[in-house]
C-alpha cells in the first residue's frame, strides 16, 4: 500500500444540491448560527482573541467556538496567530476569502437584523393559523425586548 495521498479533482465550482460536494460542509460552517456570528464579529473588529470572540458572543460555548474557529481556519476563512507567551496568547482575523465570505454573510445578517420585527411577526400569525402545525413554539417578542422569551 503506497503512502502517497490520492488527489481528488474536484470541479472549479461547488454544486449545493449534489449531496457529495464538498460545498455541503463549507456551507453548513458558515451559515451556522456561530458561523455567521463569528464572521460578523471578525469582520467588526478585524483581530479578536478568543476571550474577546467569547465575550462578544453571548451564549456560545467553549467547544463551538474552538470548534467553528478551527473549521474555518481549515477552509481557509480565519487566520489563527499564535504567540509564544504564557500565558498563551492566539488572535483571529480574516483571510481575503475569509472577507469576501463574511461580506455574504453579512448581508443576510443585517436582512435579519433590520426585518427581524416583520420576520416574527410573520412567524406568530402563521402560528395562530387554525390547522396548522407549528413545528417551533412562538417566541413572545416586542420591540422592547432584546431576546425571545419563550412560554413554556
Amino acid at each position: 500500500m503506497s503512502s502517497e495521498k490520492s488527489i481528488i479533482k474536484l470541479p472549479k465550482q461547488g454544486d449545493l444540491y449534489n449531496p457529495l460536494c464538498p460545498s455541503r460542509v463549507i456551507i453548513n460552517h458558515v451559515s451556522s448560527v456561530w458561523g455567521s456570528v463569528i464572521l460578523k464579529a471578525l469582520s467588526e473588529h478585524k483581530t479578536m482573541r478568543f476571550s474577546e470572540l467569547r465575550k462578544q458572543i453571548d451564549g456560545v460555548s467553549e467547544k463551538m467556538l474552538s470548534q467553528t474557529l478551527r473549521h474555518f481556519e481549515r477552509d481557509g476563512l480565519v487566520f489563527r496567530k499564535s504567540y509564544p507567551v504564557i500565558p498563551p496568547k492566539v488572535e483571529y482575523s480574516l483571510t481575503p476569502l475569509g472577507q469576501d465570505c463574511a461580506q455574504q454573510v453579512l448581508d443576510v445578517c443585517n436582512f435579519i437584523e433590520d426585518r427581524m420585527y416583520d420576520i416574527v411577526n410573520n412567524q406568530m400569525k402563521y402560528d395562530k393559523t387554525p390547522n396548522r402545525i407549528s413545528w417551533q413554539e412562538p417566541a413572545d417578542f416586542s420591540r422592547n425586548q432584546k431576546r425571545p422569551i419563550h412560554n413554556r
